[in-house]
């Protein structure tokens, strides 16, 4: 994990505190905004936005960083309402779940966090933010995510013969920049609610899709359904040929998607996907990201290139497949090992994403129990993001 670059920030904003004495400091414990009676501060929003630095989320820190603490204020005053409370057990199982991505303990990623001039107590507070809030949406809509035994099936072949199922997909990228995210949605539902036809879903992609593969009509070639993220697989995998999937959101994007057709290997065995995968930011024109595909034919290789600049402009991670950002795991699923993706952006940089290796091991057979909860989790975040606009719309949201 790049630490150095959030520890210069942290180490430059404590001396310009020194520096400017007491009033600058009391300045960080000001209110910014409150949502209904609660405060949001500037030490807050810092801290935040340095946290979701760390995590490398997309967009400007500060705006995600105040949007975050928003919806934070939202769950907490909703858990609030239903009388919902999370015991210290839970927070510390949260923090252990969150951590162990890192492949840390919850005490040695606060200490890295410690590092970069993080708090322990910004970490804890966005972890029962979460756990606050599942609790919410579970009470919310307890008894109204039905899962049938149909969906329990299909939820099954998916788990235990990934590697068994192969698809035929299109697709058709929404961009979503800031601001713009419910135009992009509402867009998207429109055309998953209309299309009805192979050729409907090419036209419309030719028309709005920003992906490479709109002027072919959006038509991916067979892919195994092991190679997609986990939320993308679940959406292909409900579909029958020809259907529309409902839209799913990556970062920057609404992605809509059509099965054309489905292969399947009745002996294959039970398995996971594991990834590893680079992301390099490259300056945004088309001679440097000619030069940098000419000189990196593996992974290995951009580390040489990238060699002398900051630490946080290459990354390289391994991770199972279904934990992948989606709109990273669109562009590996489609890779093999050395080849590179140049679709993506962030922060006016081009992200080189490069494929370095992908691994398939034997899983442990799962009951239907298991799958159960995992499609009722899934359902309920569908409904969630509903939930958490209406108590939006509700707020008081103001300046001081």
């Amino acid at each position: 994990m790049a630490f150095s670059v959030l520890k210069r920030q942290a180490v430059a904003l404590a001396c310009t505190v020194a520096l400017a004495g007491p009033a600058l400091a009391q300045d960080l414990f000001a209110p910014r905004l409150y949502v209904n009676d609660r405060v949001i501060t500037e030490y807050e929003i810092s801290q935040r936005a340095m946290f979701l630095q760390l995590l490398r989320a997309p967009g400007n820190p500060e705006d995600e960083a105040l949007k975050a603490l928003i919806e934070d204020r939202l769950r907490q005053t909703e858990a609030e309402r239903l009388d919902l409370a999370v015991s210290e057990e839970e927070v510390r199982q949260g923090m252990e779940e969150f951590a162990s991505r890192a492949n840390l303990t919850a005490e040695a990623l606060v200490g890295e966090l410690a590092k970069a001039g993080l708090s322990a107590e910004t970490f804890r507070d966005f972890v029962t933010s979460g756990l606050l809030w599942r609790k919410a949406v579970r009470a919310r809509f307890a008894g109204r995510v039905p899962v049938s035994e149909n969906d329990i099936d299909r939820a099954l072949e998916a788990e235990t013969r990934r590697k068994a199922l192969q698809v035929l997909v299109s697709e058709l990228v929404i961009p979503a920049q800031p601001g713009s995210e419910a135009d992009a949605m509402a867009l998207a539902n429109q055309l998953s609610d209309t299309i009805t036809s192979e050729g409907g879903f090419a036209a419309a992609a030719r028309q709005h899709s920003a992906s490479p593969t709109a002027a072919n009509g959006g038509r991916l070639d067979w892919m195994p359904l092991a190679n997609l993220p986990g939320a993308i697989g679940a959406a292909v995998l409900a579909l029958g040929p020809g259907e529309v999937s409902d839209p799913v959101a990556v970062p920057g994007a609404v992605v809509l998607f059509q099965l054309r057709e489905v292969a399947v290997d009745q002996s294959a065995e039970p398995v996971a996907v594991t990834v590893e995968w680079a992301d390099f930011l490259i300056p945004d024109s088309a001679g440097e990201v000619a030069r940098i595909r000419a000189n990196a034919d593996e992974c290995n290789d951009l580390n040489a290139l990238a060699k002398g600049l900051p630490a946080d402009r290459l990354t390289i991670t391994k991770q199972p497949a279904s934990e992948v950002p989606g709109d990273v795991g669109l562009e590996l699923a489609r890779l093999d090992p050395g080849e590179s993706s140049v679709a993506l952006a962030r922060n006016g940089y081009r992200r080189l994403i490069m494929l370095c290796g992908r691994e398939v091991t034997r899983e442990e057979p799962i009951s239907r129990d298991q799958v159960r909860e995992a499609v009722t989790n899934q359902k309920l975040e569908g409904l969630a993001e509903g939930y958490l606009e209406e108590l939006r719309a509700a707020a008081f949201i103001r300046e001081p």
